[in-house]
């Protein structure tokens, strides 16, 4: 579709939403009555059994012509020659370093980061008071129609512990407002220093109410980017660690043995949202087997999907979901206004929100 008033700022562009999902007519239509000239084509990237559509399955003529692409799979260079901006639905860009759209510094790449914080923080929050109150235990009582009311059983409340958020962006800080909000301590921890009031402000996309977004919420503030950093903020007696990391070759398997060791002094819960990459699976394993560690809730494995007779499915105290934290019925209205935010802006000649940093790719 495109818009029939005069020509705007746009009108030479073509705006492919190759997404899983049924056109939202009343988004696009206000796109294109605001971007004059701007043709808007709507791809339903879903398909029947629960898989993506390739993008070389869509009209190659058509691909050649878009400009601007809201995507989650990176389609080959070559359909897409004439692409400037990118707006990827993922929080990270680990699917598309060696993408040679993603080398070319001339073509805006801008990530979904903050339409998934407040769902992935419920998630991260609903599996921290499942294992504190033994949700699990008894749901499988139910089971069997047993009422038991033991003593033995051993619950744990959040006021006075202390969560550690490794990663501390739109997802980590809507964690911390949750965390505080039921009287947990936050330590936040950061690749890069945050000393002044305004390298504390989270300058992505913020869903209204959320958040903290002036970087006000963690008791103390870690930084930096070795191992040893990251070891020193991990000994900080850490009742809940929350992995909230792009995965980049820096962090890849930035929890491993050495790090269970650490963590065992407070037997740290582990709840990872990032990528299954960030945990030495092996390690995760023993740690739980042995005790070091009270539990762990992972979202996210390697490799997705995780294999039926993988022994991570085995590992006591954990609670394994196939990458759904990010699901929400809010999701694509919050990717939609995150587009709508950038189409404004390059018509405007104004920053984009959500630019990736492609040194640190994220």
């Amino acid at each position: 579709m495109s818009g029939t008033e005069a020509a705007g700022p746009l009108s030479k562009d073509v705006l492919l939403v190759f997404l899983p999902g049924a056109e939202d007519t009343e988004w696009t239509g206000r796109i294109a009555k605001r971007h004059p000239g701007l043709e808007i084509i709507w791809f339903n990237a879903f398909k029947p059994g629960n898989e993506f559509t390739r993008p070389e399955e869509f009209d190659q003529e058509m691909w050649h012509r878009v400009t601007i692409l809201a995507t989650y799979l990176p389609p080959p260079a070559h359909l897409v020659p004439k692409v400037r901006y990118i707006q990827l639905i993922s929080a990270g860009a680990d699917k598309w370093p060696s993408h040679p759209k993603y080398q070319d510094e001339r073509v805006l790449f801008c990530t979904a980061n903050g339409a998934h914080a407040p769902q992935i923080a419920e998630w991260v929050i609903g599996t921290w008071l499942s294992h504190g109150h033994k949700f699990q235990r008894y749901a499988s009582l139910m089971e069997t129609g047993k009422w038991e009311q033991s003593f033995d059983v051993r619950v744990q409340d959040s006021p006075g512990l202390r969560m550690g958020i490794l990663g501390y962006g739109a997802i980590g800080r809507q964690c911390a407002r949750l965390g505080s909000a039921m009287g947990l301590e936050v330590y936040a921890y950061t690749r890069n220093e945050r000393t002044t009031p305004e390298s504390k402000k989270d300058d992505s996309y913020c869903v209204p109410g959320t958040g903290d977004q002036d970087g006000l919420l963690p008791a103390k503030w870690f930084h930096g980017p070795t191992k040893e950093s990251v070891n020193d903020f991990l000994a900080q007696d850490l009742d809940l660690l929350v992995i909230s990391l792009p995965l980049t070759p820096e962090t890849q398997q930035i929890i491993s043995e050495e790090q269970f060791e650490i963590l065992s002094k407070k037997k740290t819960f582990v709840s990872n949202i990032g990528r299954g990459g960030h945990i030495n699976q092996e390690a995760l394993i023993k740690a739980l087997e042995t005790g070091q560690i009270r539990g762990a809730a992972l979202d996210v494995t390697d490799p997705e999907p995780l294999p039926s007779d993988h022994p991570l499915w085995k590992a006591p105290n954990l609670l394994i979901t196939p990458h759904i934290s990010w699901k929400s019925l809010s999701f694509f209205s919050r990717l939609l206004a995150i587009i709508e935010a950038n189409l404004e802006n390059l018509a405007t000649d104004k920053p984009l929100i959500n630019v990736i940093n492609r040194k640190l790719h994220y």
